[in-house]
């Protein structure tokens, strides 16, 4: 009966209740809307005292969504209204909007900018304890210009003068710096080691660095960043960096069947196609398993990418105690010939120029895959095969046309065209801007022509990393795509991300990842995307022109279903 009662009282308080108003009879929506418009007008036009009154009506109509009142933050913020501009960034923390670190840095520079030296200093520590990224940034900030003496400021923001330490104090202090701030920023420091074990190795380094080169200080930090277990979290000397880099004239790549030199200066063309067996005393599998205690990885298949371009360093190489000297070392080698020899080397400094000569261009057909390597992405429609091969090696826009036109353009094509096959190329591509696969993943989610078992094909390997990662395995959930070639270079999910640290004395350089990366299942704990075809790069092929993984793309047969397939559907254009 209390049962019944309950129910009867209920029905009768819904009957009793006034009609809601038909939509079309509310204009409060429509007003809502069209306030928003105006206010992201005026921010984008820089008027930002209409700014602030727009997203003052904005916040009062809608005070739940933390981007409003990040916006209006900013508004008073650029209008000068510094004490007012700290409220909304306080409400836009409270309601996590983007990264709450950036609000409590700009909470910060309001302090700074007002005067009001203890609170900003209180608040920039803030930010920093929330995982504020960008040190240098904090260095130059000129809203911390009253505070830039300050010995708390220079504390907190790393701004160290090493003009005056001694060779041993600088180091120290680079590596308390990069100690505090992997604590400081990344994601889990501690998922694959213990803190008590990591901060004893970094006792330990502290302790020897008087009686350590300054090559095996930096092998000793690098030995440190890959005890935190993730590929973007890493440190380089000055020497594996850029215009600085100290390298041999020649590149080598890990084929199947070993180490090969496949590029070369001019003056070293000789030694093109010749198959590496040992550096110095030391067989080449060697000399790559001391480099895993150096080379930060998400799994092993990255140091296959990463490793052969680090035995171009003889410094580092004599920092791991592998050759006696850093300015050369002694190649025990066969060449194209099938001569065995011993080469000595020398590195020089910079990157390899357009001079460099490549074994690839002395073929007479370059396989499809290496045809056209320095740009971002392109197609190639092939009609014999009702196909089109896609080769996409970054995730970055090309200035000309960004990924989004140029996906409204392949999916296009392959609607008119008829086009019954498509090969995605990711096997060079090593990430990005992740927001940027998105109309990739969504136009072959559409494609029905083209998302159906044995008609998309994904190759990948060791060099498909970050943001390419992520791309790949959004293919995998939300396609029908067959994979091929060799493992992933990274996992489905995984710590990532680059915050750059440059440390004040030696000038390594430096990225901590602050970010998970779950694009797949919580429990996918696989160490990458595995193939289904597996098909590694052997030198035979590459020195004949020919690709396996490309050609098992193009024949692949799946096998016919028990009951008929549906008809080959269509591929709709994305919509804008």
């Amino acid at each position: 009966m209390v049962r019944s009662g309950l129910l009867l009282s209920a029905l009768l308080f819904i009957l009793a209740r006034p009609a809601l108003p038909a939509p079309e009879e509310s204009a409060l929506p429509a007003a809502q809307v069209e306030t928003l418009e105006k206010a992201e007008a005026a921010l984008r036009e820089e008027r930002w005292a209409d700014a602030v009154a727009l997203w003052e009506a904005v916040t009062r109509a809608n005070p739940l969504d933390g981007a409003h009142w990040s916006r209006l933050a900013r508004a008073r913020y650029r209008a000068g209204d510094f004490r007012q501009a700290i409220p909304a960034f306080r409400k836009a923390i409270e309601l996590r909007d983007g990264f709450p670190w950036a609000s409590a840095y700009e909470i910060a520079r309001c302090h700074a900018r007002l005067g009001d030296k203890e609170p900003a200093l209180a608040s920039l520590e803030r930010a920093l304890a929330m995982g504020y990224r960008y040190l240098r940034a904090a260095q130059r900030d000129e809203a911390f210009a009253s505070l830039r003496d300050d010995p708390r400021f220079r504390k907190l923001v790393g701004l160290v003068d090493t003009s005056r330490m001694s060779r041993v104090e600088g180091w120290r202090t680079d590596l308390d710096l990069w100690v505090r701030e992997v604590k400081r920023i990344h994601y889990r420091p501690f998922r694959h080691v213990p803190e008590r074990e990591f901060d004893a190795r970094v006792r330990a380094l502290r302790a020897a660095i008087p009686n350590l080169s300054d090559t095996q200080i930096a092998v000793g930090m690098m030995k440190l960043a890959r005890l935190i277990g993730d590929g973007h979290t890493l440190l380089q000397p000055r020497y594996l960096q850029g215009m600085t880099r100290r390298a041999l004239p020649v590149r080598f790549y890990l084929f199947e069947e070993g180490l090969f030199i496949t590029e070369a200066a001019p003056e070293q063309a000789e030694l093109l196609g010749a198959r590496v067996f040992r550096f110095g005393d030391l067989s080449v599998e060697s000399v790559l398993a001391s480099l895993d205690a150096i080379v930060s990885q998400d799994n092993r298949m990255w140091l296959k990418h990463v490793g052969p371009n680090l035995l171009r360093n003889p410094q580092l190489l004599n920092g791991l105690g592998l050759i006696p000297e850093p300015e050369r070392v002694s190649l025990t080698l066969r060449d194209a010939e099938g001569r065995m020899r011993t080469v000595t080397l020398t590195p020089s400094v910079g990157e390899p120029t357009n001079a460099w000569k490549r074994l690839v261009d002395a073929l007479p057909a370059p396989p499809l895959a290496l045809r056209n390597p320095g740009a971002r992405y392109w197609f190639e429609h092939l009609p014999g095969r009702q196909a089109v091969y896609f080769q996409y090696n970054t995730v970055q826009d090309d200035p000309k046309e960004s990924i989004a036109r140029f996906c409204e353009r392949l999916f296009r094509f392959i609607e008119e065209k008829e086009v019954e096959r498509l090969v995605i190329d990711m096997r060079f591509n090593d990430g990005g801007n992740n927001f940027l696969n998105r109309p990739l993943v969504h136009g072959l989610i559409r494609c029905d022509r083209i998302n159906r078992k044995g008609h998309l094909f994904v190759l990948v390997g060791r060099n498909t990393f970050s943001a390419a990662m992520n791309g790949a395995t959004d293919i995998e959930r939300n396609t029908e795509a067959i994979f091929i070639g060799e493992p992933t270079g990274s996992s489905p999910n995984f710590v990532g991300e680059s915050v750059i640290v440059i440390l004040p004395y030696s000038k390594m350089w430096g990225s901590i990842s602050d970010l998970y990366w779950q694009r797949s299942v919580a429990m996918d704990y696989r160490p990458w995307i595995a193939p289904r075809l597996y098909l590694p790069p052997t030198f035979a092929d590459y020195r004949a022109g020919r690709d396996p993984a490309l050609e098992a793309a193009l024949t692949y047969r799946e096998r016919q279903p028990l009951t008929a397939s549906p008809p080959a559907g269509r591929c709709p254009p994305s919509a804008r």
